[in-house]
Formats: C-alpha cells, sequence, structure tokens
C-alpha cells in the first residue's frame, strides 16, 4: 500500500511538472487599434493555437499602443514583462538590420515586383533574424507608403519646406531623408495625430489604412499616388522564450500565425486600396510627381541605402540579393 501511495504521488507529480512545463501566456504588444483586421485576425488564430495546444499555449495581445512605443516594447521584452509585439521592419532593425530589405525606400514599382521578391526574402529573413535573438512567426504586408500632406507636394524642394514627421529610430528614413535633404521631426506613433493638430508635423509617409485608422487624414489634403516605401508588419518572440515551448506546440503556433498573415497579405492588399478610394471620396487629392522628379528620388534614395551600407546598418549582401531578385523579375 505505502508503495502504491508513493507511485500515485510521483505520477501525480510528474503530470503536473511536466503540464506546467509547456504551459505558457506569450504576451505580445502592437500598435494596431482594437477592432482593426489585424487585431481580429490574430485574436482567431489566438484562439486556434489555444484549441489545438489543449490550452497549453495562450496569446495576450495589448493593442493601441498602450505598451508604448518600439523602444518601451523591447525594454519590456528584455525584462520579461512581454514576450513579442507586431514591429514594422524599423521596429526590429536594431536587432536585425536586413529585415529592412523589403522596406528600402523607392524600391518596388509595383505589387507584382513585391510578390515575386517576397517570395525569395520572407524564409530568408525567417531564417536570419533567429540568430539575432527573435523567432519572426510571420510577415505580412502593410501595404505602400505614400506621402500625405496638407500642402500639394511633388518635388523635392516642396518637401523640404514642410514639417515632415519620421518614426521614432528608423535608421532607414532618417538616413534616407538625411540624403534627400529633409529635415524631419522624429516622434513615436503615438504622438503623431497631436503633431498634426499642433502644428509640430505637417506630412506624414503612411498606407491609406493606417492613414485613416489614426485619423492622421482628417486635415490633410494631399497624398502622392507613387508608393515612396514598402510597409511590412510583423509578429515577433524572443527566441529564449519561444524554444520554451515543445517542438510540437512550436510547431502549431508557426503553422496557425502563418495562415494567419497569409490571410492578412490579402486582407491588407485588399483594404488599402478600399481605404485609398475612401480618402479620394473624402477630398483628398492624389497627386503625382514627374518622371524627371521620381528618377531623382531613386536616385538619392539608392544613395541613401548605399551610406546605410557603408556605415553598417545594412549589409551590402543582402542588398545585391534583393536587387538580384528585382533584377531578375524585371527582366522576365
Amino acid at each position: 500500500m505505502k508503495k502504491y501511495m508513493e507511485l500515485l504521488i510521483l505520477t501525480v507529480m510528474l503530470i503536473f511538472s511536466t503540464s506546467s512545463a509547456f504551459s505558457m501566456t506569450l504576451k505580445i504588444a502592437t500598435l494596431a487599434p482594437a477592432g482593426t483586421s489585424w487585431m481580429n485576425e490574430m485574436k482567431k488564430g489566438a484562439n486556434e493555437i489555444t484549441k489545438r495546444t489543449d490550452g497549453r499555449v495562450k496569446l495576450k495581445f495589448y493593442p493601441g499602443g498602450v505598451m508604448g512605443n518600439d523602444k518601451s516594447v523591447h525594454r519590456k521584452i528584455r525584462i520579461g514583462q512581454l514576450h513579442g509585439g507586431a514591429f514594422t521592419s524599423g521596429g526590429l532593425s536594431h536587432a536585425y538590420p536586413d529585415i529592412q530589405a523589403l522596406s528600402l525606400p523607392m524600391l518596388f514599382r509595383s505589387f507584382d515586383e513585391v510578390d515575386y521578391v517576397r517570395s525569395k526574402i520572407d524564409p530568408l529573413l525567417k531564417q536570419n533574424i533567429e540568430d539575432n535573438g527573435f523567432v519572426l512567426l510571420g510577415i505580412s504586408e502593410g501595404g505602400f507608403a505614400r506621402i500625405l500632406s496638407q500642402a500639394r507636394l511633388t518635388d523635392l524642394e516642396s518637401i523640404r519646406k514642410s514639417k515632415v514627421w519620421i518614426p521614432e529610430g528608423d535608421q532607414l528614413v532618417q538616413s534616407t531623408f538625411n540624403t534627400l535633404g529633409i529635415s524631419p521631426v522624429s516622434l513615436p506613433v503615438s504622438d503623431v495625430f497631436t503633431g498634426l493638430q499642433t502644428g509640430l508635423i505637417e506630412t506624414v509617409t503612411v498606407n491609406p489604412t493606417a492613414a485613416i485608422a489614426f485619423q492622421w487624414h482628417s486635415n490633410m489634403s494631399y497624398m502622392t499616388e507613387t508608393p515612396v516605401i514598402y510597409i511590412i508588419g510583423t509578429l515577433a518572440i524572443k527566441k529564449k522564450v519561444f524554444d520554451k515551448l515543445s517542438n510540437g506546440d512550436q510547431a502549431i503556433v508557426r503553422d496557425e500565425i502563418d495562415r494567419v498573415f497569409k490571410r492578412m497579405d490579402i486582407i491588407n492588399r485588399s483594404d488599402n486600396q478600399k481605404a485609398a478610394s475612401a480618402l479620394q471620396n473624402q477630398g483628398i487629392e492624389f497627386v503625382k510627381p514627374t518622371e524627371n522628379e521620381l528618377t531623382r528620388w531613386r536616385q538619392l534614395s539608392d544613395q541613401a541605402v548605399k551610406t546605410m551600407i557603408a556605415s553598417g546598418s545594412f549589409s551590402q549582401t543582402m542588398y545585391e540579393v534583393v536587387n538580384r531578385h528585382l533584377t531578375d523579375f524585371r527582366n522576365r
């Protein structure tokens, strides 16, 4: 009887220790407001993960920037208050500079180019970032960012006279604007609306969906037709945390988030097209620089990237890989 009780106690202890070892709630911050397509899809994915892992893995989201800007989120990840976040490429560039490969200025001219290059580059980015301490569970399209402004801006001279916003800590955008001769105002995303209201800034580079979601369009009159930067959204988890999950649960999380991000690629492209139409219907005039001006922008943007490469902020190897795939597509 004594041996039976000892065996029973040992069995119970093993059951509890095993279940607790693999049970985790991943706490994830995002700037995306509650109720947006991104949040709705992520919640669906989170529910599927919980269901498929029998409750061992849960995802808890903190939307709307309640955890602060990217800098604050990364600090909270370091101390364990958070386990990951949804970031643009700029938000992850300090950990892995080449994550900006898809968001180089004036890189893409069409969605066909985007789709081809991403099919080659996405797997490479996911693989390489793990050597830098993060697991990149998904990359989704944020869309083409365009210049949204209070004044009509179709050349560099007029842009240089405007108060232009750039995201706080985004070295790629900072370098690009410096090369273009633009003196930008650096602010966290959470402060942009107030900055527009007070006149601290007059011009932003943003995709149509975000312009409406954050209400940045309310005092604006013009948006460029020409895409300036292709924005990506990512979901990154600290690798040390993710590695605590069992191999089976890791596979489930990767699979479900991958499904979500594939859906988001489709949804975001459609949402941006609808948002662009909505902006036009609300009186925003879409303007286009001349071909000569666009050539000038592209040349200076390429100089900015080369400056980043020279400073070690972006790798020559990744630059060559991206351009090789882009050239291959354009020569087809």
